[in-house]
Formats: structure tokens, sequence, C-alpha cells
């Protein structure tokens, strides 16, 4: 055996996204140099790793158990790694955080400044909706999740960031020239709505259901890029977070519909398990976000704070 820890971490790649085109993307490699790296590694093996069944490409039982043993390889070379750092007298090891995907527009200036301090840290943050968030938090999966709405149900610890607030929102053509905006447009044009398991989705449909708003026409979207999108081609009005549309009302492709008791304001926070024993990184992350917060703030979202 002659592998490489290259190829080992191509192997975990296409063998997680099942695809050698998506593993090349996130590993931002060529599709040749990935599929002739996974041949390097396949030759050294008389028992196929992967299959093709159709278009589809699956990992044989044989390839989930090297799956396996190159996990713990490479998490083995990892923490050898850490640890040589940590020697030096640097921090180093893992941060892992779980935010819902409109916090993708805020999260990254929360995390800038202490990635730049501390280069022995490695980064993992999965963008996911709300229901994802809750359960990696429940699993034990992370170490901090950035959300707007607190799950209940658990017993957790916070640090409140900065407000979150929700708008109604239509593209540059939609008629709005009435003074007074009243409930006929929400039966005039369709309404966009973010996937189930959504916090945005919960907050737009409590708002609605208190209106009373008979509206048939309903479009789903599972992203919010997607939804900025179809705003932006006509297909209708959202509520949706402004911390999102900071381009898009600039370029005038998006604009703010006014209406009684909007915006929607809640907070986005830093949370994490009370029962969470918080690593070294972890801890210096809360450190630095508790003392730096409200400068990332200022200097940052100066352009929020102008919307009431």
């Amino acid at each position: 055996m002659n592998y490489t820890l290259h190829q080992l971490q191509i192997f975990l790649k296409v063998a997680e996204l099942k695809s050698i085109t998506k593993a090349s993307e996130e590993l931002f490699l060529s599709q040749p140099a990935v599929s002739m790296q996974l041949k390097k590694f396949q030759d050294q093996f008389s028992i196929p790793l992967t299959e093709v069944v159709g278009r589809q490409l699956y990992v044989t039982d044989f390839g989930n158990e090297i799956v396996e043993a190159a996990e713990k390889i490479l998490n083995e070379v990892e923490a050898i790694n850490y640890k040589t750092l940590s020697r030096q007298g640097k921090l180093a090891g893992k941060l892992k955080i779980a935010i819902v995907s409109t916090a993708k527009y805020g999260m990254p200036y929360f995390l800038t400044g202490f990635m730049q301090k501390h280069s022995g840290i490695d980064l993992e943050m999965d963008v996911t909706n709300k229901a994802g968030v809750i359960r990696s938090l429940e699993n034990n999966e992370v170490d901090f999740a950035m959300v707007s709405v607190l799950p209940e149900h658990l017993s957790l610890n916070k640090v409140e960031l900065m407000t979150n607030k929700l708008f109604l929102v239509g593209s540059a053509h939609t008629e709005t020239q009435s003074k007074r905006i009243t409930k006929t447009i929400f039966e005039k044009y369709p309404l966009l709505y973010r996937e189930k398991g959504s916090a945005t989705r919960s907050a737009m449909e409590s708002f609605l259901t208190k209106l009373n708003v008979p509206n048939k026409k309903k479009i789903e979207l599972t992203s919010n890029e997607a939804l900025k999108q179809a705003l932006i081609a006509g297909l209708g009005i959202s509520i949706m977070p402004l911390i999102g549309l900071k381009n898009e009302l600039k370029d005038e492709e998006l604009h703010i519909i006014p209406y009684k008791n909007l915006p929607i304001k809640t907070n986005w926070n830093l949370i994490w398990l009370t029962s969470k024993n918080l690593s070294p990184v972890a801890s210096a992350y809360l450190e630095y976000i508790q003392s730096e917060k409200e400068k990332i703030i200022h200097d940052t979202f100066s352009w929020y704070e102008a919307y009431n």
C-alpha cells in the first residue's frame, strides 16, 4: 500500500457527496485530477470501493469500511497538527458552528477577525434550516449555533448579536403607489415562502394568520437566494429578513413595502448547550464575541440600522 493523505481526502469527499463533479468543486480541483487520484487509490485494492449504477455513483460495502478507516487516519493526522501548534503556544483546533441559512449574511463577519488572529484554528460551518440547526445542537455536533428563534425545549446559553428585522418585500415593479397599503396586496400578488422548517417561514405564516389573509397562490422555495431571484423576477411578494437584502435594495432590484406592524423584530443569537463543555477554541471564540460584537455591528452593519 502506497496511498497518500491527499488520496484519502479525495476518496472521503467523493464517498460523502457520491459525485466526482461535486467533490472536485468542494476541493477546488479539476474533475480529471479527482478522477485520476481516485483511480490511483482504487488500484491499490483488489476489491471495488465504488460502483456506478445508471449514472449514480455508490460506495460499496468494502468502500464504506475504507471510509471509516480513512476518517480515523485523517483525524489522527489532524490531531498531530493541532498538538504541534499547541506546543508552539498557538491556539489550535476546530470551531464548529451551525447556522440557519439567512444567518450566512451575518455570521462570517463575526468570525473573520477571530480566524485571522488564530491561524491554527479550522472552521466548520454548516448552513441549514432551523430544524437542521436544532438537530446539530441536540446531537452535540457543534460548539455554537446562530439562530433568530430559540428552541424552547433545549437548555441554552446565548449571546445576543444583533436585531433581526423582517420586512414585506417586492420587486421594483410591484405596484404600491397607494399611500396606504392594505391587505388586498396579499390577494393581488402570489406569496413566496421559504420551505417548512424555516424560521422565516414560521414568522411569515404567523403574521399572515393574524391578518386572516386568503391567498390561493403560494410559491415555496428552499433558499433565500432562490427567493430573492423569484422576487426580482416579479413572481410575487414575501416577508424576508433585511440582513440578506443589502445589495438588492441598493441596486433597486427590490424594495420594502411599508405595512402596518412590520418589520417583525427578533434577535440574532449565538447559542450553545448549557451542558456543553467548551473547548479552549470555543471558549476563546466566546470571549472574542463578547468583547468585539458591538464594534463588528458598528463597522459592518451601519446600513442595517437605517431601516426601522
